[in-house]
């Protein structure tokens, strides 16, 4: 009886910075998905009628970077559905197989970190403006790398051991 083998989301997920998945990366390509979010419109809820929990998560959901590619393909009812497994497993009752089904929904669509991987998705960084300091930077202190000069010590001739 065969045992182990490829499953759809076996092994580690794909690295961007990998020089060993280069070609495959040319192959199946990244995509780069806008740092604003996405600017399109917001689809209608294509399910019965929405709670008002629904709702906040479907208008939220659309304004992310991943609604891109949502929209280019069509998701509407997947996403839809998620809204509507989340509102459920956000409930205190919740059962064990709907935040289950929310793990899932969260690789599928690339809102996790894995899920962004696996789908070989990556947010482009936000724009910057020119001149801006971080307060992280602005309160670090420059350092400098010790050479190997300034390890030595000068011990003058004959006080040595």
């Amino acid at each position: 009886m065969p045992r182990g083998g490829a499953r759809t989301v076996s092994g580690p997920p794909p690295d961007p910075n990998s020089l060993r998945q280069a070609r495959a990366a040319e192959a199946g390509g990244w995509k780069t998905l806008p740092a604003e979010g996405y600017a399109g419109p917001v689809p209608e809820w294509p399910l019965t009628e929405a709670t008002p929990r629904e709702e906040d998560l479907w208008t939220d959901l659309w304004a992310k970077p991943q609604a891109l590619v949502w929209a280019e393909m069509g998701q509407e009812l997947e996403v839809a559905l998620f809204c509507r497994t989340l509102a459920e497993a956000e409930r205190p009752d919740a059962r064990a197989d709907i935040k289950k089904m929310v793990r899932g929904y969260l690789d599928s669509l690339g809102l996790s970190v894995s899920g962004m991987l696996r789908n070989r998705w990556r947010i482009a960084p936000a724009p910057s403006t020119p001149g801006a300091v971080l307060p992280l930077e602005a309160d670090r202190p420059e350092r400098r790398r010790p050479s190997a000069r300034d390890r030595l010590k000068v011990v003058p001739n004959g006080e040595g051991s």
